[in-house]
């Protein structure tokens, strides 16, 4: 059975509220909060960092960073998103908790261990995020709402000038909400943000601002990936970009679960305009590969879902799970090469019909009756060419139904 490419780990780690870089070694890392599979929580207490060389095989380096480790918060229940930085040979570990208490750790290793330094002085709020210019000015971004404020870093990486404190976003004008993170590209400073532009003022998107100043000056230009659909609990976003192998990829992530929690990792690959815009993409499961071949796949890798159908951890196996009838789940994108046959591995409680749209026409019906129990159930469909966007429909009469896998052949 293939692994989705998105999410973009192994489904077994919930890593949200990522910002990628990419070192010295030419290998691309990962940073996130670590949320715990099946838990209504934000974050766990430790933190690991992730590496790859190809952005499909990834290496979990271990537990980098953990709330043990920090002394002078015994009380913190959790930690929150982080940043690393790098300079003369020392990585940099930004991190916070939820009281907005913000500290560094610092490592001689890109994954750690990182050993505490201690507090950050002037800088209360979540979220931080650190840029290091070309002239080696460094500068952290943290906070939410009217509260996001930017600041420089003195050559120690670990105390800020606070005569410079600033706002460099608003709400006003930008609909900020959290999760600064900031490139410079072709001499402009990008920066990427959740932000509330749609859903009712939900906390889906991505996006960006662009100014000729790290501090200020930011002109908000759209959005960059929206998760709206991901999940029926969908709440909030946070993430990077960051060019690897001569491509730049937006890294955002995913709830699970029917809820604003256990938030998996996913990435897409982004362009830019002539004009230096960022075009907006849509969530997929194919991800940074464009897309996989047909096959056996995981029915949990789905990129967008409509009711109450969601992914679910269930001991050792993941699903598509508590689906009703109307739910639908959408997957992008999948290659075909004349395969003749749809199957799903399914259970459900009545009678549950799998309606199969590719590219939105209509290939067939499933008719499943698994009185409770796991079956594969079978049917031809007319050959299907081309990379193409795949979506299951489930209706009929049935109280809940569940699917683990579905292939092509």
């Amino acid at each position: 059975m293939k692994h989705p490419v998105n999410p973009l780990l192994p489904l077994e780690y919930f890593i949200p509220d990522v910002e990628a870089h990419v070192w010295n070694d030419g290998r691309i890392y990962l940073y996130g909060s670590k949320d715990i599979a099946g838990e209504k929580t934000y974050c766990s207490r430790e933190y690991h960092v992730f590496s790859s060389d190809n952005m499909t095989k990834w290496v979990d380096h271990g537990v980098a960073f953990s709330l043990d480790d920090v002394s002078w918060a015994k009380d913190a229940s959790a930690l929150y998103a982080p940043d690393c930085a790098y300079k003369d040979g020392t990585y940099y570990l930004y991190y916070c908790i939820p009281d907005g208490r913000c500290g560094v750790a610092t490592s001689n290793c890109p994954y750690g261990p990182f050993k505490d330094v201690g507090p950050i002085e002037h800088v209360t709020m979540i979220d931080p995020a650190v840029f290091i210019d070309d002239d080696g000015q460094a500068y952290i971004y943290w906070g939410q709402f009217d509260g996001v404020r930017v600041a420089k870093l003195k050559d120690n990486m670990t105390e800020i000038y606070p005569e410079t404190i600033t706002q460099p976003l608003s709400v006003a004008e930008h609909e900020f909400h959290e999760g600064s993170s900031i490139k410079k590209i072709n001499g402009k400073y990008y920066y990427l943000f959740t932000d509330t532009h749609r859903h009712g003022n939900k906390a889906t998107c991505l996006g960006y601002a662009v100014s000729d100043n790290p501090m200020a000056g930011f002109e908000y230009r759209g959005v960059v990936i929206d998760n709206y659909g991901c999940d029926p609990g969908t709440w909030n976003n946070h993430g990077s970009i960051e060019k690897f192998n001569g491509q730049w990829y937006v890294f955002y992530h995913r709830s699970t679960h029917g809820w604003e929690f256990s938030r998996h990792v996913c990435a897409e690959s982004i362009t830019f305009t002539e004009e230096g815009n960022i075009e907006e993409v849509e969530m997929t499961t194919s991800g940074v590969a464009g897309a996989i071949p047909a096959g056996e796949h995981l029915a949990c890798s789905a990129c967008k879902m409509t009711g109450n159908v969601r992914f679910v951890k269930e001991e050792n196996r993941y699903l598509l799970a508590e689906i009703k009838p109307g739910d639908t789940a959408l997957y992008r994108y999948i290659k075909f090469n004349g395969e003749e046959n749809f199957s799903v591995k399914c259970k459900c409680f009545g009678r549950l019909n799998i309606e199969l749209y590719i590219d939105e026409k209509c290939y067939g019906v499933l008719l499943a009756d698994t009185q409770g129990e796991y079956k594969e159930i079978t049917a031809e469909i007319p050959a299907v060419s081309g990379v193409k966007s795949i979506e299951l429909k489930f209706t009929g009469n049935f109280s809940e139904g569940e699917i683990e896998s579905f292939s092509f052949f």
